[in-house]
C-alpha cells in the first residue's frame, strides 16, 4: 500500500517556498507584487495543510506550526502592502536611470512610476518568520512519519528546500513579464540553489532504507519495480533541466528568460517526482 501524508507535504511545500521568497526579497530588486503573490500562494498551502491534517490525521505540533505559518506570512503581506509607497531600492534606482536615459536621448520626460523615498521599506527579514515557524512543524511531521526519525526529518526538510527553490524559480520566471528589465541575478540564484540542493535530495532518498532497496527489488513497490525506475528517471532529468536552464539564461535575448521558465515548468514535474515518488514508496 502506497501512503503519502498530504498535510505534511503541503506544509513542506509552503515552508520551502516561503524561505526562498525571502532569498529573493532580500535582494531588494524584485517588485513588491512578487512577494505578495508568493505569500498568498504558500500561505494558502499552509492553510490547506491544516484543513487536510484535521480531516485525515492530526499531528498537533505540525498543525499548530502550520497555523503560525499562515499568520506570519499574512502579517508579512500586510506590512508589505502598507509600505508599498516606498517600493524597493533596486527597482527605484532602475526606473530612475531608465527615465533619465530616455529623456537624454529623446528630450522627452516620460512619466515614471513614483515612489516615496522617505517612506520605510518592507523589511525582508519578516519573510523568515514563517519558514522558521514552519520548520518546527516539519520536524514534528518527520518524527510522526516513523522510524528512524532522524532520516524522516532529514528527508522532509531537504525536500522542502528542494521543492521550494524550483517552485519559486518557475514563478519568478513569470514575474519577468510583469517587471521588464529586471536583471537575471534573482532567477539565476534560485536555479543555482536548485542545482546545489539536488545531490542532497537524491542522497537522502538513497540512504538506507532507501530507493536502492526499491531498485534492487528488496522493497516491492507493487508495480514490478516501475516506480523505482520512474524515480531514477525523474532525478536524472531534473538535474539535466537545471543545467539546460542555466545555459539558456546565458543568452542575451529576453526570450531566453521565457525559455528558461518553460524548462522550469518541466523541472517542477520531475523534481516533484524525485521527492514524492520516493516518499510514497518508502512510506
Amino acid at each position: 500500500m502506497i501512503r503519502l501524508d498530504a498535510a505534511s507535504f503541503l506544509l513542506q511545500w509552503a515552508v520551502g517556498g516561503l524561505f526562498f521568497t525571502w532569498l529573493t526579497t532580500r535582494r531588494r530588486e524584485v517588485g513588491l507584487g512578487y512577494g505578495w503573490l508568493m505569500r498568498v500562494v504558500f500561505g494558502s498551502f499552509a492553510l490547506a495543510s491544516i484543513v487536510v491534517g484535521q480531516a485525515v490525521g492530526p499531528v498537533p505540533v505540525r498543525d499548530v506550526a502550520a497555523g503560525g505559518v499562515v499568520l506570519a506570512s499574512g502579517w508579512a503581506l500586510l506590512v508589505s502592502v502598507r509600505r508599498k509607497a516606498a517600493g524597493v531600492a533596486g527597482q527605484r534606482e532602475r526606473i530612475e536611470k531608465r527615465t533619465a536615459r530616455v529623456a537624454a536621448m529623446t528630450g522627452i520626460d516620460r512619466e515614471e512610476q513614483r515612489f516615496d523615498k522617505a517612506a520605510a521599506e518592507f523589511p525582508p527579514a519578516l519573510d523568515l518568520v514563517a519558514p522558521a515557524i514552519g520548520l518546527v512543524g516539519l520536524v514534528a511531521a518527520g518524527i510522526d512519519a516513523g522510524s528512524p526519525a532522524w532520516l524522516s526529518v532529514l528527508r522532509i526538510v531537504v525536500g522542502a528546500a528542494f521543492l521550494g527553490s524550483v517552485s519559486d524559480a518557475m514563478l519568478l520566471g513569470h514575474w519577468y513579464l510583469v517587471q521588464p528589465g529586471l536583471a537575471r541575478g534573482p532567477l539565476l540564484e534560485l536555479v543555482r540553489w536548485t542545482g546545489w540542493l539536488w545531490p542532497f535530495e537524491v542522497g537522502v532518498m538513497l540512504l538506507p532504507t532507501g530507493m536502492v532497496s526499491v531498485l534492487n527489488g528488496s522493497i516491492d513497490d507493487n508495480y514490478g519495480g516501475i516506480l523505482g525506475w520512474m524515480w531514477a528517471t525523474c532525478a536524472v532529468t531534473t538535474i539535466g533541466l537545471v543545467v539546460v536552464t542555466r545555459a539558456a539564461l546565458k543568452e542575451r535575448q529576453y526570450s531566453a528568460v521565457m525559455a528558461a521558465t518553460g524548462l522550469l515548468y518541466l523541472a517542477i514535474l520531475t523534481a516533484f517526482g524525485t521527492d514524492l515518488v520516493a516518499r510514497a514508496v518508502l512510506a
